[in-house]
């Protein structure tokens, strides 16, 4: 198969790539997350995989706005990336030199706090990834060091001038691997379901109709973020990751209850956890306890 990828090589999304490509499978990197799923959209690859969010600077707004709008697309994995920053530079470089460092937004908010107390006088250069920071010193780049994975540096023949700069040495980032809509995967014991939700309108408590539908059925989220719609100031819709997989009655009747209340309903998949943690289930919103009030139920009718 061929898999898309935020690129160049040496970012962390192609990390997450070689967790789930198989021997043969050609690796496309790109220049953006839009492009990656516009070359999915358009059938120039089979596969993408995007990061999608952070543990320090939570969702990444360019996957899940993508995710959000145009043709639909189906999530069917997720891997997690330990993150680990160095500062880089061309040899030569010492770090009192430096006052331009160039990063992804993501990797230089998880590395402000580490910039700010060693180098006080130096400015950000935004980058398309931190790979392709560490790219940009290997060409002409007018910034003086980058933000970027150990790998990414090795491989632009930079020197590292400081290892570990990362603000949280705990930081995670997830990705997803993303197809073109198909059939749902079975349940493995240990999912998440992925929607982005459009309200009819915005009305005081609509908010907690939405949220109603996942707590009446003892359906925990793992994430919910709001993003503009694009349409009008003040227009939102919501990206939510709950546990469950789509086959369980619980999480079911939560996606028939957001159509119900909903204009548009965008189903992302039902994939399994990276983690493997499966969620704690109450014994009244169990397949068993739907099933016993289905039938009861039916008894009536």
């Amino acid at each position: 198969m061929k898999l898309a990828y935020l690129g160049p090589q040496g970012t962390f999304t192609e990390a997450a790539v070689l967790q789930v490509a198989a021997p043969g499978d050609e690796l496309v990197p790109l220049a953006s997350v839009d492009a990656a799923l516009a070359a999915l959209r358009e059938g120039d690859v089979d596969r993408a995989v995007v990061p999608i969010e952070n543990s320090v600077e939570g969702g990444v707004p360019q996957t899940l706005d993508s995710l959000g709008s145009g043709s639909a697309l189906m999530v069917v994995r997720e891997m997690l990336v330990p993150i680990t920053f160095v500062l880089a530079a061309r040899a030569g470089t010492e770090a009192p030199d430096v006052r331009t460092v160039s990063s992804h937004p993501h990797g230089w908010a998880q590395c402000r706090g580490w910039v700010a107390d060693n180098l006080p006088l130096a400015t950000y250069v935004p980058a398309l990834s931190t790979a392709a920071a560490a790219a940009g010193l290997a060409g002409d780049a007018t910034y003086d060091a980058a933000l970027c994975s150990p790998l990414a540096a090795q491989r632009s023949g930079l020197s590292v001038l400081a290892s570990d700069v990362g603000d949280n040495p705990s930081a995670v980032t997830r990705f997803v691997l993303v197809s073109r809509p198909g059939p749902v995967g079975p349940a493995s014991g240990a999912d998440k379901t992925s929607v982005v939700v459009f309200q009819n309108d915005d009305h005081p408590g609509g908010l907690l109709e939405l949220l109603e539908q996942f707590a009446t059925r003892g359906i925990n989220l793992t994430r919910i973020e709001s993003r503009p719609t694009g349409d009008a100031l003040g227009r939102y819709c919501f990206s939510i990751d709950c546990e469950g997989h789509i086959s369980q009655a619980r999480v079911a009747e939560a996606l028939m209850g957001l159509h119900r209340t909903c204009s548009q309903v965008r189903f992302l998949g039902s994939y399994p956890r990276a983690d493997g943690v499966p969620p704690v289930v109450g014994a009244t919103t169990s397949d068993t306890a739907f099933d016993q009030a289905r039938a009861w139920l039916d008894t009536l009718r």
